[in-house]
């Protein structure tokens, strides 16, 4: 899974793909890393969806565009808008909820 950089490396993400899941994150936060590994069996299972992680110590800009204030927040994006979100962890049969709203 790809850890974006930067705003405009985000940006291009969403321009060149339909379906995105973001998952906002940072290396301190404790459901942030339990949230993780569910995040990754559902890019596993969904090879159509481009899943990426954004440190939101590193890339504060973004969590800021999306009134990231708790973490982790997670969006599923279709065609570059925000589709659906949802914060702090979830079992995987929500997420997938979530996820399947960037198809």
């Amino acid at each position: 899974m790809k850890v974006v950089e930067n705003i405009e490396e985000f940006d291009q993400i969403l321009a060149d793909n339909k379906s995105v899941f973001a998952d906002f994150y940072a290396d301190w936060c404790g459901p942030c890393k339990m949230v993780g590994p569910v995040v990754e069996g559902l890019a596993a299972k969904h090879p159509d969806i481009t899943f990426v992680k954004v440190n939101v110590d590193d890339v504060p800009e973004l969590a800021e565009r999306y009134g990231v204030m708790s973490i982790p927040a997670l969006f599923a994006f279709k065609n570059g808008e925000v589709a659906a979100n949802t914060l702090g962890f979830q079992p995987e049969a929500a997420l997938e909820r979530i996820v399947l709203q960037a198809k």
